[in-house]
């Protein structure tokens, strides 16, 4: 399984592009695809995104979290249809047909169109920050931040919390498999997934306090508090820097143009 908003060591355009260059390509495609609510155009947006993956030779990392994007695009439209329901009825989740509760939940025009805006924006939002993140060092995304006066305490916490997911994946899936070994099953089907729930969560909640204590002794050998950092290298802007920010504002202008004089087309 590929690991989760994992650094992928390469040499690919994204790799090469300053971070504030890759922090303003993640704001422009956030208030974007959080303004927009047509469908076609996320779609386009979408389409625009595993582009610039495979220009940066990150697809392979993108379409392998595509399975678990979907699957929350699915979730998102069915919470959807069965919360918001608006529009023509053109069926029922429930066939009218079985008796006393026949037709309770209906299918709506207006529950699916809001449901499809809504994974669409979750797919742009997860593949932009997936480029970013799975480009960008950490130690290149710590000094980005600082730079931009943040407080230390809350890089930090960001960080971590970060590095932990991919952590707690692997963590998750070794001690799975040591299950597995020692002759557990948990059987098959949603009921067997559900039962090796447990089993996995409780030593992985273990683990992850055992870590926290070490993380928090290993910050404070390192001189954490003494507010004395140094950096290993100065990351400076390159030609691929200026060409991305200049298609980054072409494509804002271009939005605000077309929202202004034909909001039908986006709004």
């Amino acid at each position: 399984m590929a690991e989760i908003l994992q650094y992928v060591h390469k040499d690919g355009f994204f790799h090469r592009l300053h971070p504030f260059t890759k922090i303003l390509f993640i704001i422009v495609a956030s208030i974007i695809c959080i303004l927009v609510t047509s469908i076609p155009v996320l779609v386009l947006m979408v389409a625009a995104l595993l582009v610039l993956a495979f220009i940066g030779d990150l697809h392979r990392e993108v379409i392998q979290q595509l399975k678990l994007v979907l699957v929350m695009s699915v979730v998102f439209v069915i919470i959807t249809v069965i919360t918001m329901p608006g529009g023509e009825i053109i069926g029922h989740v429930i066939p009218q047909g079985v008796p006393v509760i026949g037709g309770a939940i209906p299918i709506t025009t207006g529950a699916i169109s809001v449901g499809l805006i809504l994974a669409l924006r979750f797919m742009v939002l997860i593949f932009a920050f997936q480029l970013f993140l799975i480009s960008t060092q950490p130690r290149d995304l710590v000094h980005s931040m600082e730079k931009l006066h943040m407080p230390i305490d809350y890089i930090l916490m960001f960080i971590i919390a970060l590095r932990f997911i991919p952590t707690l994946q692997i963590e998750g899936q070794r001690i799975h498999e040591a299950q597995l070994a020692r002759g557990y099953n948990p059987g098959t089907g949603m009921l067997g997934k559900v039962r090796s729930v447990a089993p996995i969560v409780i030593p992985l909640v273990s683990n992850s306090l055992m870590r926290s204590n070490v993380l928090g002794l290993t910050i404070d050998m390192r001189g954490y508090r003494t507010g004395v950092r140094t950096h290993i290298r100065e990351r400076k802007f390159c030609g691929g820097d200026y060409a991305m920010i200049s298609g980054l504002c072409i494509t804002a202008a271009m939005f605000t143009v077309i929202a202004v004089l034909l909001p039908a087309l986006v709004f």
